[in-house]
């Protein structure tokens, strides 16, 4: 089956359609070399990593399509583990990152995903949920990233502020509520410039690729605006989790802040 795949002229057409954009990237990387950025390691890896890992599902994408819709559920499972093991990686030094992480993306994007399919928004078919359901944790993963790094940041800028309130009497919930809330502020603005932007600035792959398949144009807007508002609710609930769990993990029993100024 697979060798058909590779065979497939349009398989060959994408080849080419990758080599071309590949251009533009190894130009960012030269520039990253002549400007002294040293980003051209992280930038070949996670190039070469992201067309071998889309290569890879694409390759194993018929055979789940063929699968009985209980796996669905522990794909996307599994996804959010993965999800939860790179974004923690951008909370390095706060407490048990990982753990606030796979909770965070696995309620805020759980949630969603199971009400979506329940309203029937999601059929319930490997086909649809499991594309689908992939996105909404993707978000999830940009999300949580987003929210702790920004919170890392916080407690290193603000730390003088904080134990300020510390000492004047607060909880550590309420003497880190401002950092909280410009965290969240800030791991949402992807989002929400997306939904601005929505039909203005671009439009967005599924729609295009639903009204280049034949679908009414109108209905293709509508359901693209229901991928958005799982986005925007999922990583609305993953931001709110994440810094919510976490903030009950950077301060001792004493009220005092376990994170180390860098």
């Amino acid at each position: 089956m697979l060798h058909g795949w590779v065979e497939d002229p349009v398989v060959v057409k994408g080849a080419l359609q990758v080599a071309a954009a590949l251009v533009p990237a190894v130009a960012v990387i030269g520039l990253s070399r002549l400007r002294e950025l040293d980003l051209e390691a992280e930038i070949g890896v996670s190039l070469v990593r992201g067309l071998v890992q889309i290569l890879a599902i694409g390759s194993v994408l018929g055979l789940l399509l063929s699968v009985q819709l209980a796996w669905s559920g522990l794909i996307l499972a599994a996804m959010m583990v993965a999800a939860a093991v790179i974004s923690h990686r951008r909370a390095e030094g706060l407490p048990q990152a990982f753990w606030v992480s796979l909770a965070a993306i696995t309620s805020g994007t759980g949630i969603v995903i199971v009400t979506m399919t329940w309203a029937g928004a999601i059929e319930t078919t490997v086909r649809n949920l499991v594309p689908v359901g992939s996105m909404v944790i993707y978000a999830g993963l940009k999300t949580n990233s987003l929210a702790l790094d920004r919170l890392r940041g916080e407690l290193d800028s603000q730390r003088d502020r904080i134990e300020t309130r510390l000492a004047l009497g607060a909880s550590g919930t309420d003497a880190l509520r401002p950092e909280v809330r410009t965290s969240v502020k800030a791991s949402l603005i992807p989002v929400v410039d997306s939904l601005r932007s929505l039909g203005l600035v671009w439009i967005p792959g599924m729609m295009a690729g639903m009204v280049l398949s034949g679908a009414n144009p109108v209905y293709a807007a509508e359901y693209q605006f229901v991928i958005m508002g799982m986005v925007f609710g999922a990583s609305g609930l993953t931001a709110v989790a994440t810094t919510a769990l976490m903030s009950h993990r950077v301060f001792t029993e004493a009220h005092q802040l376990r994170v180390e100024a860098t």
